[in-house]
């Protein structure tokens, strides 16, 4: 089971703060967002005498709504085509043990989300990754790259859009081709669409479920974590019109008896938030994503290309190996009372030594934090022993 690349350098941070040092996280997707105050509001009034298990699959009540929410994006769901899980990672573990057996093969893209491999090696299944390149933004490869890694093992493809930890947003083509692929092979196509609410390209948004003639392949991964600033309740879901895939995950739903009830409370009054506090927070996102891709930028030595979706970039650094960087700036480096925490790289890519001199940045904190973390940056760049030029 690999290590966490965005925790794993957590108990460097806990020793700077020990040392009195302020730490800017810019390694985890928790944002500094205000979590809705409807949300807020249905926790503090729960009026219960008794927190009872849920059903497996979760409220009506919620699935109902979520109904509602998805079709606002044109994705046309009952409530028994979603299941409610315990986050948006309890649902891509149970898609996996439920469509793969061991020894099947995945097929995703690299750089990825670095839990993928870990709920992979739980369900004992293996991941093939297709290579992207920093220096084309992340671009999907081709179909060829594609048709390289198939084998009879070869059971599903994963993707995660907008991406997690690039920020790339595929495109309407690129969505097509990787429909063809998964319509060609029989394939599934699991898609994890957390971050859908956060594209910034000005193009309509691409599902997964948007594409016309693998109705039962896809599986649809989603949370309430990022969208409405609830990370800590643990609410996700599963959807999928495969009701032999529903049949499946219901066994595993089971098996863990309910979902949570506080969160699915907050999450179904969450729902119903005003559009306004949405459309403020896409703003601000966009306002950060330019301010941190700018000011990366203007320091010598580091290249980010400009994210399109979710709130993450990946960034290139002159260093000689990212992961001793980080450590260092926790360990022995602070400017004026102060560090920076980034995810090393590496551990988003399945071979090692891949994405050496590069890190995940997450730009969940306000500008002026934002603008501290890039300084204290510039200054440990320029004083970090093991710079290189390149």
């Amino acid at each position: 089971m690999p290590s966490s690349p965005i925790r794993k350098l957590a108990p460097y941070a806990e020793a700077a703060k020990r040392n009195g040092i302020h730490v800017y996280h810019l390694n985890i997707g928790q944002p500094d967002i205000k979590t809705p105050e409807c949300a807020l509001n249905a926790l503090r009034n729960i009026d219960r005498s008794i927190l009872e298990y849920s059903p497996s699959d979760g409220y009506l009540s919620l699935r109902t709504k979520m109904v509602s929410y998805y079709a606002e994006y044109g994705i046309y769901l009952s409530p028994d085509e979603i299941i409610i899980t315990t986050g948006g990672s309890e649902a891509v573990l149970f898609a996996f043990m439920s469509c793969l057996d061991p020894g099947d093969e995945i097929i995703i893209t690299d750089p990825f989300y670095a839990n993928y491999m870990a709920f992979a090696k739980s369900a004992g299944a293996v991941i093939k990754s297709v290579k992207t390149s920093i220096e084309n933004g992340f671009r999907l490869p081709s179909i060829e790259a594609f048709e390289e890694q198939i084998t009879p093992r070869t059971k599903a493809i994963l993707i995660c859009n907008p991406n997690n930890p690039t920020g790339y947003l595929y495109t309407r083509s690129e969505m097509k081709q990787l429909r063809d692929i998964v319509k060609k092979h029989n394939l599934f196509l699991f898609s994890d669409e957390v971050y859908r609410e956060f594209v910034y390209s000005g193009t309509p948004y691409i599902s997964a479920f948007h594409l016309r003639g693998i109705e039962e392949n896809v599986i649809l991964i989603d949370s309430v974590s990022k969208r409405y600033s609830e990370c800590g309740v643990r609410i996700g879901c599963l959807c999928t019109k495969n009701k032999e895939v529903r049949e499946a995950v219901m066994k595993f739903c089971q098996a863990r008896l309910s979902p949570p009830l506080l969160g699915q409370i907050v999450a179904e009054a969450s729902i119903g938030v005003q559009k306004s506090y949405l459309h403020d927070v896409y703003e601000e996102y966009l306002d950060r994503r330019n301010f941190l891709i700018d000011g990366l930028n203007r320091i010598p030595g580091v290249f980010s290309p400009i994210p399109m979706g979710a709130f993450y970039t990946v960034a290139h650094l002159p260093v000689d190996d990212a992961e001793k960087f980080c450590k260092w700036c926790l360990r022995d480096f602070s400017y004026e009372g102060a560090t920076v925490m980034m995810a090393p790289a590496a551990g988003f890519y399945t071979e090692p030594g891949e994405g050496r001199q590069e890190v995940r940045i997450a730009y969940v904190l306000n500008k002026e934090d934002l603008a501290k973390a890039l300084i204290c940056l510039q200054k440990a760049l320029e004083a970090y022993p093991g710079r290189t030029n390149s």
